[in-house]
C-alpha cells in the first residue's frame, strides 16, 4: 500500500472550509484528521470513516468497504467506505462525504472508554 501525498494536498485544499486537515503515516498509508477527529485513510486513494449509524449512505452509494487480508489468509474489513469518484474533482462532494466520516468519527471517540491511568 502507497501513500499518495497528492491526494493529501487535495483533501487539505478541499477541505479548508471545514477546518485544519492533518495526517500521521501508518504502515504506507496515512490516517487523516480534520480539526483532531479521525475521517479518512488514505493510500492511493482515498476511505472515509463508516459506521452503522451512517453505512446506509455509504451502501446507497456503492462505496465498497475497506478489507485486507490477513496473515492467516483471512479477509477482514475496517469501518472506512471508498470515496466517491467525484471528490476527486469536485470540493462540494469532498466537503459532504468527508463531513459524514467525521461524524462517524466524533460517534467512535465518544464510544471509546477512557484510559485507566497506571
Amino acid at each position: 500500500m502507497a501513500f499518495d501525498e497528492g491526494l493529501y494536498a487535495l483533501a487539505q485544499e478541499f477541505l479548508e472550509p471545514l477546518g485544519r486537515v492533518s495526517m500521521r503515516r501508518m504502515m504506507g498509508a496515512a490516517v487523516l484528521y480534520l480539526d483532531g477527529t479521525v475521517f479518512a485513510v488514505i493510500d492511493d486513494r482515498i476511505w472515509f470513516k463508516s459506521d452503522p449509524e451512517s453505512d446506509a449512505e455509504w451502501d446507497a452509494a456503492g462505496c465498497e468497504r475497506f478489507s485486507f487480508t490477513g496473515k492467516d489468509g483471512k479477509v477482514e474489513t475496517m469501518n472506512y467506505r471508498r470515496a466517491p469518484d467525484d471528490v476527486y474533482d469536485d470540493a462540494e462532494a469532498m466537503q459532504r462525504w468527508a463531513s459524514l466520516a467525521v461524524a462517524a468519527g466524533l460517534r467512535s471517540a465518544a464510544r471509546k472508554k477512557p484510559r485507566k491511568k497506571a
